[in-house]
């Protein structure tokens, strides 16, 4: 017996098309689901300016100052009359007369023209000059050092000798005083330029006085020359109370 299904009936002929679109929908599907991004929306306040509410600024008005230009000068004053004075005064003509010689001249011979020599005024310290200071009584000292110390000692009693120790307590002074005294005795022997320094000014006034009443003495020489020597002299002596 023959079957009567027709072929075209059969639903199970084209199953494999019909997974393989439907595979292919599924899988087309899925890829857009899984790429699918949504974005949200943010509200944004942009605000409105109210350009109502701005206070509106005076500008205030103002005015060029105009500044009137400075007056014309006055003109300028003319005499009325020029008087013109004849100058009668003869004017000498000062002739310059020419210094160059002529071979025709005779060449006068100048004598030889003596310069002075201007004598400095050298100060060399007492403790290294050549030859000192010689007071009067030391000259029959041996050497330099011997003249040195007989000078001190000469200076110092006559010093002692002459100055008025009552002086310190007549001012109100007391206990140990100290006066420094700078001289000079020069190219002459004399004694100039006389310093002090002490606690009163009495007492200055007193060591000046005994200094300048020091003798003349031979002035010291150095290389053969006299010069200039500054001389200092402590005087100490204690006050009794």
């Amino acid at each position: 017996m023959e079957s009567k299904k027709s072929t075209k009936a059969d639903v199970g002929r084209n199953s494999s098309l019909y997974f393989a679109v439907g595979l292919t929908l599924m899988m087309g599907l899925t890829y857009l689901t899984i790429n699918y991004k949504t974005f949200e929306k943010e509200v944004i306040d942009i605000g409105l300016v109210d350009l109502g509410d701005l206070d509106e600024e005076e500008i205030p008005i103002t005015q060029q100052q105009i500044i009137p230009p400075p007056p014309p000068p006055p003109p300028p004053v003319v005499p009325e009359e020029i008087e013109i004075v004849e100058d009668e005064k003869e004017i000498e003509e000062t002739v310059i007369e020419s210094t160059e010689s002529t071979q025709e001249e005779e060449i006068v011979e100048v004598e030889e023209v003596e310069v002075a020599e201007i004598e400095e005024d050298i100060e060399v310290p007492f403790s290294v000059i050549e030859n000192v200071p010689v007071f009067p009584g030391c000259e029959n000292e041996k050497d330099n050092n011997a003249k040195r110390q007989c000078m001190s000692d000469k200076i110092a009693s006559f010093v002692n000798k002459k100055f008025n120790t009552e002086l310190a307590s007549d001012l109100g002074l007391s206990g140990r005083l100290r006066i420094n005294v700078i001289f000079k005795i020069d190219k002459t022997g004399n004694i100039i330029g006389i310093r002090a320094r002490a606690p009163h000014p009495g007492l200055e006034k007193e060591a000046q006085r005994v200094i300048g009443l020091l003798p003349k003495m031979k002035p010291g020489k150095q290389r053969g020359k006299a010069v200039t020597v500054p001389y200092s002299l402590p005087i100490l002596f204690q006050v009794q109370d």
